[in-house]
């Protein structure tokens, strides 16, 4: 669950301090309820990107980030008393709900909409794949509509009706899925709109996206298996189907045989 919304307080794209690294440098404040158990080095998702801590005070606390991150995220379009997502990395010794989403071996930040399914779990990388822009906001009695058209058209079939999407940070379920004009829906309810920050954004405004790990596994199997046969080299599904036919003709002459022999 999105545990605490930050507020960023200071942006450095060079930082030469012992903290920063020479690099470009994030500090988040009002931070305290997620603190209390902080040490250096500790992962805490921001906006569904986990990220190092580098140093840390009882209300804020400082990342690093990297030119991927910046590649891939909607971080370094964030500005001075923008709001953010913070979750801290799950302990493996306590109950938790809703879709699961990993963000590093062994730290495991949770994301999850309370309203949609609690108690069902998503498993996705935790690092985001690409963003995506809001092309839409449609209310609905209490509920939020939001269409968004992801940067990076191929992560669209990773994304299904009734599957669910990582929307920095927050887990939610996909509504609808459109690929001839690129882009997807999902639903906010009540609860959800006042524990995140993405009520608070506008069309136009950018979101980090985070696909299904899962089917990115599958395709990389499934691609492989398929030009190992188009390659003619003998592949995996050629051998699946050369096993089955022997198998099949293995036991239809030893039926035949077996009928044979009473015959005689």
């Amino acid at each position: 669950i999105v545990e605490h919304m930050g507020v960023v307080v200071e942006i450095q794209q060079l930082d030469h301090s012992a903290t920063g690294g020479d690099g470009w440098s994030m500090k988040i404040g009002d931070a305290e309820p997620i603190l209390v158990d902080c040490r250096l080095g500790d992962s805490i998702s921001v906006n569904g990107t986990c990220l190092t801590v580098t140093d840390f005070d009882t209300e804020w606390f400082k990342v690093g980030l990297a030119p991927e991150t910046l590649r891939r995220t909607n971080l370094g379009d964030l500005k001075n008393g923008n709001k953010v997502n913070l979750e801290r990395s799950l302990a493996a010794n306590i109950r938790f709900g809703g879709h699961f989403v990993q963000s590093m071996v062994m730290n495991f930040p949770i994301s999850s909409d309370i309203g949609s399914c609690a108690g069902y779990y998503h498993i996705v990388p935790g690092h985001v794949d690409t963003t995506g822009e809001i092309i839409s906001i449609t209310p609905e009695v209490n509920s939020l509509w939001f269409k968004i058209s992801p940067a990076d058209s191929k992560y669209l079939r990773y994304i299904i009706p009734k599957g669910y999407i990582c929307l920095d940070g927050t887990s939610l379920t996909v509504c609808e899925v459109n690929d001839a004009e690129n882009w997807f829906n999902i639903m906010l309810v009540a609860y959800t709109q006042s524990h995140i920050t993405m009520p608070l954004k506008k069309v136009g405004d950018k979101v980090n996206i985070e696909v299904d790990m899962l089917g990115k596994y599958v395709e990389k199997i499934v691609e492989s298996m398929l030009s190992s046969e188009t390659n003619g080299v003998g592949g995996y599904l050629d051998k699946l189907v050369t096993n089955h036919l022997e198998k099949t003709t293995s036991k239809k002459n030893f039926e035949s045989n077996t009928v044979k022999k009473y015959e005689s």
